[in-house]
């Protein structure tokens, strides 16, 4: 506040701290997460051989955000090989319906190379795989109807690693992608926007988040025409889902529109113009930024 009684509009330091907070998942929510990701697991393995399972994606690598009600937690599920000559998209098949014996009100549904289960506080993906010859894991490709080379746990390593050597500030930035990602009706696939932050960060100092918001968006309209390939190295390309003209052109004008609002803001920022920054990122980042 002014001494004239003015309330002044925060710094940007302060309004990002509080946007990073307005991201997190409370205690009760990851109480809650942890219970229902243990009543999947069980209902998998009554009706399926599983020689492994364990917890893979945002949730695992820290990067989900909130509400929990738009967020899914990824279940690894590693079959008996056994069931691998079935085929990917029968596999995907037997999944759902072994799930769909526990789970008969939620709705279980295929998605891409999961199952989904659609609970009303929030959505479990179960993921089918089997060991792979060599190392890592055999996933269906979804909609391809083969199977894909990956590795969750190597995803894990590299993403604690990358937000080691950034001082713990490339997981919060992460998370400010993925807010932006909702408010266009997650346009694009999350972990290929955290693959794109472990690339485009590598090697490079996040001086602030909102400078490396804008480096972010700057740097991934590049990317949009470029294979990204799984950090697992196994040759998998995580953007394979955008590759028709119209695709690209699509994803082309979604980082076009975010880095012009991006760099808008920093503009502003240095101008000390810091309501019109706000307006510029609660249109790039929706209603998770703080309104003043």
């Amino acid at each position: 506040m002014s001494s004239t009684g003015v309330l002044m509009p925060r710094t940007a330091a302060a309004l990002f701290a509080d946007f990073r907070s307005r991201l997190e998942l409370t205690d009760i929510q990851a109480s809650t997460v942890a219970d229902r990701q243990n009543n999947v697991r069980s209902a998998v393995s009554r009706h399926l051989d599983v020689e492994t399972d364990f917890l893979t994606g945002s949730y695992a690598r820290h990067t989900l955000i909130s509400p929990l009600k738009q967020a899914d937690v990824d279940i690894f599920t590693v079959l008996h090989p056994k069931y691998h000559e079935r085929g990917a998209n029968a596999v995907l098949d037997l999944m759902r319906s072994a799930l769909m014996k526990t789970y008969k009100t939620p709705k279980v549904s295929r998605n891409g190379q999961a199952i989904t289960i659609t609970f009303t506080d929030f959505m479990v993906d179960v993921v089918p795989a089997f060991n792979r010859k060599g190392g890592g894991y055999l996933i269906p490709a979804g909609g391809l109807g083969k199977f894909i080379s990956t590795d969750p746990k190597v995803h894990e390593s590299v993403s604690s690693k990358q937000n080691a050597d950034h001082g713990g500030d490339l997981v919060p930035l992460i998370k400010m992608i993925k807010a932006w990602n909702r408010s266009i009706n997650r346009h694009f696939r999350s972990f290929h926007l955290e693959v794109l932050a472990w690339q485009l960060f590598k090697g490079v100092t996040i001086s602030n988040d909102w400078s490396a918001a804008r480096f972010f968006f700057e740097k991934a309209l590049l990317t949009v025409r470029k294979e990204v390939a799984d950090p697992a190295g196994y040759g998998t390309d995580v953007a394979y889902y955008i590759s028709t003209e119209e695709q690209f052109r699509e994803a082309e004008s979604r980082l076009t529109t975010a880095l012009g609002r991006a760099r808008r803001a920093e503009e502003y920022v240095r101008l000390g113009n810091i309501p019109s920054a706000i307006n510029q990122w609660r249109l790039l980042f929706g209603d998770y930024f703080p309104a003043s």
